[in-house]
């Protein structure tokens, strides 16, 4: 599964993209594996903060092979090229708002990308998750002005500089139903609000190869992340891997062990 050329011209311009259905088919496995993570983990969610597990997928066989998947492989690789790097991959149970923030620094000189996946239905007065398109695109006006008042953490100061609660700011609401995949730049600025206490979704990550003058990036991050619990990837996720997945999982884990902050394969 290729992104057609308008596909593609849209998510550069908007920085998102949604897939109606996609997974429609196989979306009570994906619940029941997601319900299963959490038992094997020990973890309850108590309604009133958000509750997330990271690394997810990686720790279940089924989700951890969801990403060979086509309809995700094709879709990274059409987005990053074909010798994309996994990241990493969290289960959630969201409560209440979520304020404006980016999963990316403005500045970052990499592309990264996030697939999103809601369990439960969500509208725009019920949580869904809301983009603002352009957003993502560093050295724009647009995006630079909009980075000030909504940075990269959760601490927005639109009612300050512009007398508009977040909710309110011009946006675009993807409804979603489960079996729904959007996909969005880690750069791009989202929010929810108006949502339940217990609203599943996890995710995947992705982001380009990297080489070059881009190589201390992915050290500074793969140390912040890595560094305390020791490993890059969950053992499902490196158990099942097959050829065409390590390709994916190469270059992290060879970085880790260069700095010295594994000692897995």
């Amino acid at each position: 599964m290729q992104l057609t050329p308008q596909q593609s011209a849209f998510y550069d311009t908007f920085g998102f993209l949604a897939f109606s259905g996609l997974f429609a088919a196989q979306v009570d496995v994906i619940s029941a594996a997601f319900e299963r993570m959490w038992i094997d983990s020990g973890r309850t969610h108590d309604h009133t903060e958000r509750s997330y597990i990271e690394p997810f997928a990686d720790r279940s066989e089924y989700l951890a092979k969801l990403i060979d998947d086509p309809r995700i492989s094709g879709v990274v690789s059409s987005l990053l090229g074909s010798d994309y790097n996994y990241t990493s991959s969290n289960g959630n149970y969201y409560v209440g708002d979520t304020a404006w923030h980016s999963d990316q620094a403005l500045d970052a000189p990499y592309h990264s990308v996030k697939i999103a996946v809601y369990l439960d239905p969500v509208g725009e007065q019920t949580g869904c998750i809301r983009v603002i398109p352009g957003s993502c695109h560093s050295g724009d006006a647009f995006s630079n002005g909009l980075h000030e008042v909504v940075p990269l953490t959760r601490h927005n100061h639109s009612e300050e500089v512009w007398a508009v609660h977040g909710s309110h700011l011009p946006a675009h609401p993807i409804v979603s139903t489960p079996g729904d995949m959007i996909l969005f730049n880690h750069k791009t600025k989202h929010s929810s609000w108006g949502g339940g206490t217990q609203r599943r979704m996890f995710t995947y990550n992705f982001e380009q190869h990297f080489c070059g003058a881009q190589l201390p990036h992915l050290i500074k991050a793969l140390t912040a992340s890595v560094a305390p619990r020791g490993v890059v990837y969950g053992d499902a996720m490196l158990r099942t891997a097959g050829p065409q997945r390590m390709r994916h999982l190469e270059q992290r884990l060879q970085v880790a062990r260069e700095q010295g902050l594994i000692s897995e394969r």
